[in-house]
């Protein structure tokens, strides 16, 4: 009997490790790759090892970049007196996506989550109270705009963060939402985006 792995399976296998991917949809990706132009499937190994290799957190914003700092952190053109915090990096791209937001931002990588354990020290609080603190020769931050999903833990998360940052006399706001509690902002068109940006309130 022989050992040897089948490539079939380990592909499929490998691709139903990926969020939202079950085995049939596997199964159609990994057909699709094998009947691609080798080209494409050599592009699709190199952008794959390029991610892992090339993108790291920015030390400012912990946004996934390649530089460090991510080009918005060192942009000249961004307002630095405001800071848009979202929960994941797709967050930040769904919202630049808009065109509506020329502040910078702050990526948590994840929110509060008592249920499981998610606490205060296990996402990127910290690296934005020191960005408040240390702000050197940069106009201080006058408002933060809170911009996680409106899910339980986004809320909790959301007032957590405008309790937390009180002592900073920083004007805190939540984006208003035309989105279904539980959606993501991933997700949701420009065009709703756009307006719950526009639309944030005071916590």
């Amino acid at each position: 009997m022989s050992t040897t792995r089948d490539p079939i399976n380990e592909l499929i296998n490998y691709l139903t490790r990926l969020p939202g991917i079950g085995e049939k949809t596997a199964a159609r990706l990994a057909f699709h790759i094998m009947n691609s132009p080798d080209s494409y499937a050599k592009g699709l190994a190199g952008a794959l090892l390029n991610v892992k290799d090339r993108i790291r957190m920015c030390t400012i914003c912990c946004n996934l970049t390649e530089s460090d700092p991510c080009h918005i952190c060192t942009s000249s053109k961004r307002d630095e007196t405001t800071i848009c915090v979202v929960e994941r990096s797709q967050d930040l791209r769904a919202l630049e996506a808009t065109g509506e937001y020329q502040g910078t931002y702050h990526v948590l990588h994840g929110v509060l989550s008592p249920l499981e354990g998610i606490g205060p020290d296990d996402i990127k609080l910290k690296q934005l109270i020191v960005r408040l603190q240390n702000r050197g020769d940069k106009p201080p931050v006058t408002e933060i705009i809170v911009a996680t999903n409106p899910s339980t833990d986004g809320e909790t998360t959301a007032l957590y963060m405008a309790k937390l940052l009180k002592p900073f006399d920083i004007k805190v706001t939540r984006i208003a939402f035309g989105i279904p509690m539980g959606g993501d902002l991933e997700y949701t068109d420009r065009v709703t985006l756009s307006r719950a940006l526009a639309g944030r309130r005071v916590l």
